[in-house]
């Protein structure tokens, strides 16, 4: 993405009194002209705005000032639990007083539509009606009960369409306003004064305004209820989040709120409890259930130097750790921190759409005007009645709600699920480069490798005891910190095999060891190593050879002088690189692989994997220089990696992902974090990534199609060739159905199958 993955500040709002896209723009317009901003995005479905400022401090007020002149409020986030809390409650709070408005609407609005639209449908009504109640009782009562809906539960839609209006920043609150109010002001100059219309266009439309208003406030509160749905990701996260920890303080356990602990303090941990806080244990051992974090149903196993993650659930043992991390530096923090910003980033094709509705309103009224004027000059009688529904048909039609929703819903809902799944989408914008990838560029060691050796091959010369053997060596080597001695120890503990005592212990550096072992003389190093001691007739040689083609590292041992086995260590791939690489190639991705290794272990490595390309014995500046050099060629590059050493590679790719094992220099230099460090999540993130601009596709297809197909019709456009008018009634509740669909669309992410081939 070629840009600084973190900012050098940043600040998050809340912001209320947004009903569309266009608001979204209008805020973000706001605050970017607030001198020192960098960059603003508001995400609609949220509710929140990200501020990033060019220099290390912003002026918070200034932001709050903008967004109130614009016509909303902004309240900053201090506590992201504190905000989390308060925005949950707001949100009831206003769903609750959507739903009274609403059954409150319906209620007066049903005697209007039975007492005008029933008539119509059932001649007997029709003629009960005028026979009890008269045609200007009957207006009368309409009238009564469609102003009451109107400036009651409605009024909401007056109070910031009309003001929106004046200050020449008409939203969707400013449409239905006109589009009710111009209904319901010609029915009432019907009712009350019919001799001041043309003749034959006496008659009202009080139960158009007050069915608009009804169906558009039951859109509003679908709307809420699933906008709120969007967003439980976060509000799970937060709830994993533990009460309490019991930290052993002055010899005893004091039970106190996870904030309330400092780093270094001993924290003890019962079965069934939350682990509060990121830590290492000490004593004890458990079986630990961290798939809230790495989506791996099966309990990891826990023992002493193990690091254990807060919010994870102890299963069935106990054990002590000591806290290393705290409050926000803390991983859960840290994803929510991650996924937060992923939801409040702006796609560019969300960018697209933002200028889009922010002009559209206006064009709607300039449509609706043309509307009016045309029908008045050009239309049947009654003309005017005909165009002012015509114009308030128009006006409803055209609400932009749907377009603004489109996009950030579907972030939200995807990066949610994404963090379930342990991919962490740091940077919004990754999941519509990710899609457009070309080439999938990894680094060797510690992403497609385990990133330390392990024993993989143990050929022992006639006459000796495998075990036995191994349990000498082991050892032997147990006495070294080498890497390549600790893994033949870990060999010989995984068998359970009980060493012996290793005497005169001697380290030749660059060479091998030496030692005595129940009086025998153990020697093990390199091919030079033991010629070094008389091996001149190798029976080892060939398959010593062979291994070393396969990227293994062939070490001797040598008992008594005599050659007793050939060792081979290997930085081991993961079990999932196979099947990663295999279904990166079924989505059609070149696969390169990019390491400072070796030309020989690396191209041994890429043959088992049917690794496209290799890129060998590089530095960091020179996988950027690859990264470059494919950029130049027209490919879009996603780089994984998880060491420093990759973290300019991570900056400089089209999209970086780095492992959620690595180094926290390469999380901070990636735009997605695979926190289990399974290179299979890459593949997750792609699908994800993919079904996302996907799904975003076919709302802006539905809310585009939507209004460009509808506002034509409501025009009146079908009329002289087949007599089709669109009711406002109808329009009214299109409307409501688009955003309702479009919202919809958008949580069917949450169960749909990922495809990854």
């Amino acid at each position: 993405m070629n840009h600084s993955k973190r900012d050098p500040a940043s600040t998050q709002l809340t912001i209320t009194g947004m009903h569309c896209g266009g608001c979204v723009g209008r805020v973000e317009q706001a605050l970017a002209s607030v001198p020192g901003v960098n960059e603003a995005s508001v995400n609609f479905a949220s509710e929140r705005a990200r501020v990033s400022w060019s220099n290390t401090t912003g002026d918070v007020e200034a932001l709050q000032r903008a967004v109130r002149e614009a016509g909303f409020d902004a309240t900053p986030i201090e506590s992201r639990v504190r905000a989390d809390t308060e925005q949950r409650e707001a949100r009831d709070a206003d769903y609750q007083r959507l739903r009274r408005a609403f059954w409150w609407a319906l209620a007066l609005t049903l005697p209007v539509f039975v007492l005008e639209m029933g008539s119509h449908f059932i001649p007997p009504l029709h003629h009960a009606i005028e026979g009890i109640l008269g045609r200007q009782s009957n207006w009368l009562i309409q009238f009564a009960l469609t102003t009451l809906v109107l400036f009651g539960p409605g009024r909401l839609f007056f109070r910031l369409g009309i003001p929106a209006l004046w200050h020449r920043r008409p939203d969707m609150n400013s449409l239905v306003a006109l589009g009710t109010g111009a209904a319901w002001s010609y029915s009432v100059i019907a009712t009350f004064a019919p001799g001041a219309l043309p003749e034959g266009s006496v008659n009202v439309y009080f139960e158009a305004a007050a069915v608009i208003v009804t169906l558009i406030l039951l859109g509003r509160l679908l709307e809420a209820n699933a906008k709120g749905r969007t967003n439980q990701a976060i509000a799970r996260l937060v709830g994993l989040q533990a009460k309490n920890a019991r930290v052993l303080r002055h010899g005893k356990e004091v039970e106190v709120a996870p904030d309330d602990v400092a780093v270094g303090e001993q924290v003890r941990v019962r079965p069934g409890e939350k682990i509060p806080l990121d830590g290492e244990i000490i004593e004890g051992e458990s079986y630990v259930d961290e798939s809230m974090l790495t989506g791996e149903p099966i309990p990891a196993a826990k023992h002493p130097g193990d690091t254990v993650i807060g919010s994870t659930l102890n299963k069935n043992g106990s054990f002590t750790f000591t806290v290393t991390k705290t409050g926000k530096d803390t991983l859960l923090a840290q994803i929510i921190e991650m996924v937060e910003s992923a939801q409040g980033s702006r796609l560019p094709i969300q960018a697209l759409v933002n200028r889009v509705t922010l002009w559209f309103v206006p064009a709607v009224m300039g449509i609706a005007l043309l509307t009016l004027v045309t029908w008045l000059v050009f239309g049947p009688a009654p003309a005017l009645s005909l165009a002012l529904v015509n114009a308030v048909a128009v006006l409803i039609i055209a609400c932009p709600c749907a377009m603004g929703l489109a996009t950030p819903t579907s972030i939200m809902v995807a990066t949610g699920r994404a963090a379930e799944m342990g991919v962490l989408f740091r940077h919004g914008e990754a999941l519509q480069a990710l899609r457009n990838t070309d080439v999938i560029a990894l680094d060797k060691t510690g992403t497609l490798t385990r990133g330390a050796p392990a024993l993989t091959d143990f050929i022992t010369a006639e006459g000796f005891d495998p075990d036995a053997l191994l349990a000498i060596i082991a050892a032997v080597e147990s006495r070294s910190e080498h890497p390549i001695a600790q893994a033949i120890v870990a060999a010989a503990r995984a068998k359970d095999l009980a060493l012996p005592q290793a005497q005169q212990v001697n380290t030749e550096s660059g060479a091998g060891i030496h030692a005595q072992v129940n009086g025998k003389a153990v020697a093990i190093g390199a091919d030079r190593f033991a010629r070094a001691r008389g091996i001149v007739d190798n029976p080892f040689t060939e398959q010593a050879q062979a291994l070393a083609r396969e990227g293994k590292t062939p070490i001797y041992a040598l008992i008594d002088g005599q050659l007793a086995a050939l060792i081979a260590v290997a930085d081991t791939l993961k079990d999932t690189s196979a099947y990663a690489i295999a279904a990166l190639h079924r989505q059609g991705f070149e696969v390169v692989m990019m390491t400072g290794d070796n030309r020989q272990t690396a191209e041994a490595i890429a043959k088992q994997l049917k690794i496209d390309r290799v890129i060998a014995e590089v530095m960091p500046d020179g996988k950027i220089d690859a990264i470059k050099a494919l950029q130049a060629d027209g490919k879009r590059v996603t780089f994984v990696g998880d060491g420093i050493n990759d973290a300019p590679a991570l900056a400089q790719a089209d999209v970086g992902i780095a492992m959620g094992t690595g180094t926290d220099i390469a999380i901070d230099s990636a735009d997605v974090v695979l926190v289990k460090g399974d290179l299979s999540a890459a593949v997750k993130a792609i699908a994800i990534s993919r079904a996302t601009l996907r799904n975003i596709k076919q709302n802006l297809f539905w809310a585009f199609a939507y209004n460009t197909a509808l506002i034509p019709v409501a025009a009146g456009l079908l009329y002289p060739l087949y007599g089709i008018l669109l009711s406002p009634i109808f329009a009214a509740g299109a409307m409501a159905l688009s955003s309702t669909f479009v919202l919809g669309n958008a949580l069917r992410l949450k169960r749909s199958k990922l495809t990854t081939r």
